[in-house]
């Protein structure tokens, strides 16, 4: 199969560490292929951020031009889902949700560390609209700006440790990684915490592979309004590029 996974903002080392981090997950024979939005935000901290990335990554997914088997949108508590869902036919999968879905599973509640708490809106809103909120035992914030988790990484690993251990401490069952790109995170916590962690990347890919063995598609929603979304031509930024440029691809 293959799975069309987007970065919520223009940054293509993160765009370029989410896919190795997919491809890492999948299974044999599943083609992760990830884009950058042409515009946008270069990271993702709030809901302006979080509003201009998804009608950013809604209008690259509206002109991918090749056929794929899912979507994965690999932004933590960002919007846009429901707007996949109305354009496709094939499964979308979040990553917020597809994380805290996983950690229901395993039984008890769990919690989220995450970046910083400018998001804890975003991802509690994120998490009730997926049905997903009552599970969660509490939000976590490690103080670290997006783009800096990767500037010193013994930093990073200590500060979500130590959230995590908060979390746990305060009776998480599991913890919920509230970020994408971070794969040797996800490593180091889990050989140190005594709870399972979950990173949304792979549990989003692994949900998405089970969808299509299931043969599940997107159900069909009311066309009218679709087709009427997805034909009306809109304009891009005022003086960046027009919403529909071709999206970089790794």
């Amino acid at each position: 199969m293959k799975i069309l996974l987007t970065n919520c903002n223009t940054t293509d080392s993160m765009t370029a560490a989410i896919a190795a981090q997919a491809r890492a997950s999948a299974r044999p024979g599943t083609e992760i292929v990830a884009v950058t939005p042409g515009w946008g935000p270069p990271s993702c901290e709030g809901w302006y951020d979080s509003f201009l990335s998804a009608a950013a990554v809604l209008e690259t997914v509206r002109h991918y031009p090749e056929a794929f088997d899912a979507l994965v949108m690999a932004g933590f508590g960002e919007h846009g889902r429901q707007g996949a869902r109305e354009i496709l036919s094939v499964p979308v999968l979040d990553i917020t949700e597809a994380a805290a879905h996983t950690a229901g599973l395993m039984g008890g509640r769990y919690a989220v560390v995450t970046s910083l708490a400018a998001t804890f809106p975003l991802i509690e809103a994120s998490l009730r609209d997926s049905g997903c909120w009552a599970l969660c035992s509490g939000l976590y914030a490690t103080g670290i700006e997006v783009l800096e988790l990767d500037a010193e990484p013994d930093r990073t690993v200590a500060r979500f440790l130590d959230e995590a251990r908060k979390a746990v401490s305060a009776g998480a069952d599991s913890i919920v990684l509230g970020c994408a790109g971070l794969a040797s995170l996800h490593s180091r916590l889990d050989e140190e915490l005594d709870v399972p962690v979950i990173d949304g990347v792979a549990a989003a890919v692994a949900l998405a592979e089970a969808l299509h063995q299931l043969g599940i598609h997107q159900p069909a929603r009311p066309g009218v309004l679709a087709k009427a979304i997805t034909e009306r031509p809109l304009p891009g930024p005022t003086g960046g590029p027009q919403l529909g440029d071709p999206a970089a691809s790794l």
